[in-house]
């Protein structure tokens, strides 16, 4: 693998970022620790930058030695972290209770840091390059609040890039595809109301737990019996809660939430009427109520362009080795809340890493 002289000449630099950004987590819209550090690092390299897109975001430009190309791209990381505990033992692991860089975005704008000092050092481009620092990447749509804050309005630019550490490749490999790559991701939250009773006296009751469990099971069905087998979909329940904590009582309510992941329109709009009508028939079955909270459509798919993953599986070519650039990756059912915009294109790459990570949204 070749190496670019100075970008391992302020290797160090961007690895102590990156651990000072892993301690200090924040989720959506809060990510003021990262954007702080972020804007310190462009003042300090001379990289003018605006913020509060997003509340949290910032975008920065670096004009190339010409620009009468009239070209821009835009680079993107995200910098919020999770709601979870951290149990790593690391010495940089986090200093905040309940909350994690556990999906690698401390690693994502320490690379897009990274690139900004090196493109600001050499400006060996005719154009120019937006970076595009986001928050609330984890379900919470940063993207599209940047996009409506002006972020292409303010920021024209003719494609837009990314990438997302894959800790399960080799070290050194790069990974992509044309067309969808990752899923759209829905969430849907469904309440059961029933009767409850003593569990000795069953027949004055409707039972909640009954009727949750064969929901859960009719809801198996989308994908196996009404779903097409080429369009891949899934439909998992993750939480199921009943009960009142006695043994010999039947609750009145139960609550079941689960998550739809999809690549096309017609598969995402097949699972969410057939949700709603495989409820409406338990319901009926048992004489209970089901109501559907919430259905709320997600992270949209990332969809890449043939054009610009020829075009990066060509760069990654002569920086990892055509051996170790795939251009065929395998789907991914997880999600990732990119940025998307009409008339420009958005590359979203595998790229390796040497620690693990939570699997995306």
């Amino acid at each position: 693998m070749p190496v670019i002289n100075r970008v391992a000449a302020f290797k160090d630099e961007i690895a102590a970022i990156r651990r000072e950004l892993h301690q200090n987590p924040q989720t959506a819209y809060e990510e003021t620790f990262a954007s702080d550090m972020v804007a310190k690092k462009l003042t300090e390299w001379g990289i003018p930058f605006k913020r509060g897109l997003a509340v949290t975001g910032i975008v920065a430009t670096i004009e190339g030695q010409k620009t009468d190309s009239g070209k821009a791209i835009g680079l993107r990381a995200d910098m919020d972290a999770l709601d979870m505990t951290e149990k790593s033992a690391q010495p940089w692991a986090s200093k905040t209770p309940g909350k994690m860089h556990g999906c690698g975005h401390d690693g994502h704008t320490s690379i897009l840091l990274s690139t900004a000092k090196y493109l600001q050092e050499t400006r060996n481009f005719n154009g120019k390059v937006h970076l595009i620092f986001q928050p609330a990447e984890e379900g919470a749509r940063g993207a599209d609040r940047m996009i409506e804050d002006g972020l292409f309005r303010d920021f024209p630019m003719d494609q837009v890039y990314g990438l997302h550490n894959w800790p399960w490749l080799p070290l050194g490999r790069v990974e992509m595809r044309a067309g969808p790559l990752m899923a759209n991701v829905d969430e849907f939250d469904i309440l059961i109301t029933g009767k409850g009773g003593h569990a000795a006296y069953p027949q004055g009751t409707v039972d909640p737990v009954i009727v949750g469990t064969q929901l859960i099971s009719a809801l198996q069905t989308i994908v196996s019996r009404a779903n097409t087998p080429t369009d891949p979909l899934v439909v998992s329940v993750t939480n199921f809660n009943a009960g009142t904590g006695a043994f010999n009582v039947i609750g009145d309510t139960a609550t079941v939430t689960g998550t739809v992941r999809s690549f096309s329109d017609d598969a995402r709009q097949l699972a969410k009427k057939r949700i709603h009508e495989i409820c409406a028939g338990i319901a009926a079955t048992f004489g209970a109520v089901i109501e559907i909270k919430d259905y709320n459509f997600g992270l949209d798919a990332t969809v890449n362009t043939p054009k610009e993953t020829a075009f990066a599986a060509e760069i990654a070519a002569k920086v990892v080795g055509v051996e170790n650039v795939r251009t065929d990756t395998e789907l991914c059912m997880g999600g990732e809340w990119i940025v998307p915009a009409p008339e420009t294109r958005l590359l979203h790459l595998h790229g390796a890493r040497d620690k693990g990570r939570q699997k995306p949204a």
